[in-house]
């Protein structure tokens, strides 16, 4: 029976749960509490391999983008399965995956946000009403479900100290210019715990590529800054098995990202991924194509670059 319950949506909860079934399912499958949120909800890792290339794939940095973080989890299942039955992966050997690489996963960066969208954080209470009170300076929003920061009202995907001052004054020539449903930078970069500590795990970890899941669009972005060496053939490669397009970042969105700041500080490959296509959050019937699209990426990224 499957561990990784791709009919229903994610919670902080169920994630957790997750994760902690894979890791006692496959004992050579980890995971650590990188931080608590404000409100007390865990952002937790789930870890495979013990290779040499090390890279970091992280989730659902977005509330209403919370269908990325289960096709982490199910692909830290397959993954964890296929090395312990000898079997493979994407058409990949699962074991030398395991043996090349050590793969970091993030699943669920902003599980506050994501259990105010998913309906976890029932109508009434505390932090439904201050998530509410925030919205109400938007009203253009749908809320809940236009959701996409966490619970104190700051977009986690701009926190990131790569071009925050450019990303501060775009958004706030937008009228998001304080606490709410998407978009607000936040009073400086790396004020909220989340973020924080997702940078401080990447310099811990100090990865050789990450990928940044969002939704929707199917396309990745692949650069910051001037062109790292490699980035493009190898995001060409991830257009190629995925059917994405290879896009650049448009300049209103491309600043104070994830992958903007591991770009900028590592001078290494970051993308970012936005899967499947329609308005967020994307419904679960498009899951098992998103996931079948995405597995080659996943899979070329663990193994050392040809």
């Amino acid at each position: 029976m499957a561990i990784v319950n791709t009919d229903i949506p994610i919670s902080s909860e169920r994630c957790q749960q997750m994760i902690r079934s894979i890791t006692e399912t496959y004992p050579f499958c980890r995971s650590e509490t990188l931080t608590e949120t404000a409100f007390g909800r865990p952002v937790q890792t789930l870890v495979i391999g013990n290779g040499p290339r090390k890279v970091l794939y992280t989730a659902a940095h977005h509330a209403n983008e919370w269908i990325t973080a289960l096709v982490l989890l199910k692909f830290g299942e397959q993954l964890a399965q296929a090395i312990a039955e000898g079997t493979s992966i994407g058409g990949m050997d699962a074991r030398a995956i395991g043996e090349s690489a050590t793969i970091y996963m993030v699943p669920l960066v902003n599980p506050d946000g994501v259990d105010l969208v998913t309906g976890v954080i029932a109508e009434g209470s505390l932090q439904y009403e201050t998530a509410r009170t925030f919205g109400a300076y938007y009203p253009q929003i749908p809320f809940p479900e236009g959701w996409k920061a966490n619970l104190l009202g700051v977009d986690l995907n701009l926190q990131y100290p790569a071009g925050w001052l450019q990303a501060r004054e775009i958004k706030f020539s937008q009228g998001y210019t304080r606490p709410g449903p998407r978009d607000f930078v936040g009073r400086a970069p790396l004020s909220q715990m989340e973020s924080r500590a997702l940078a401080g795990y990447t310099e811990v970890i100090d990865p050789a590529l990450v990928l940044a899941y969002h939704s929707q669009g199917e396309v990745i972005y692949w650069q910051f800054g001037e062109p790292v060496p490699g980035a493009r053939a190898l995001g060409q490669r991830f257009a190629e098995a995925s059917g994405y397009e290879l896009a650049d970042t448009p300049y209103e969105s491309g600043f104070a990202g994830y992958k903007d700041w591991f770009i900028q500080t590592f001078r290494r490959p970051g993308y970012t991924i936005e899967v499947g296509m329609g308005e967020n959050p994307l419904p679960l019937s498009q899951f098992d194509e998103i996931y079948k699209d995405n597995l080659g990426i996943l899979t070329i990224a663990a193994m050392p670059e040809e």
